[in-house]
């Protein structure tokens, strides 16, 4: 019987923290490991592999939810879902739409500076203010 990895040498060599490894296992998308003799988890060397594909697909905007739906379709390989490709192509027009209304704030909030708003609440009275004050209504403070 092999020895395995220790929960530590495979948080440590994933860039994880033990509490994120646990995590995973809870959540399904790493398999639960075999114990040693003594009770510690022991993870195959796959086990490092499965982290960083889980980190990485993270950090592409996939949710957990999203990730354990990915990692079980390369279990099964052989389906007529949609796989990565596919569903690379959907987060991409997230990710997009996400960036489009992320420049409208930021162009929102150049404005805001250069017009020298330094009170919300003046702000959202003076009719003259760039901030799109939605829903309020704007009465002269005079």
């Amino acid at each position: 019987m092999s020895k395995g990895l220790r929960s530590g040498e495979v948080a440590e060599a994933a860039g994880v923290n033990m509490q994120t490894l646990r995590y995973y296992e809870r959540r399904g998308l790493l398999a639960e490991p075999r114990r040693s003799l003594g009770g510690h988890r022991l993870y195959p060397p796959e086990a490092v592999d499965t982290l960083r594909i889980i980190k990485t697909a993270q950090r592409l905007g996939f949710t957990l939810d999203e990730v354990a739906d990915l990692l079980d379709l390369g279990r099964r390989r052989h389906t007529h879902e949609a796989g990565l490709k596919a569903r690379a192509e959907v987060k991409l027009t997230e990710v997009e739409a996400r960036i489009s209304d992320l420049q409208v704030i930021a162009a929102t909030l150049r404005t805001a500076i250069s017009a020298g708003c330094d009170d919300l609440a003046a702000c959202a009275a003076n009719p003259c203010c760039p901030i799109p004050f939605t829903g309020l209504t704007r009465e002269d403070p005079t």
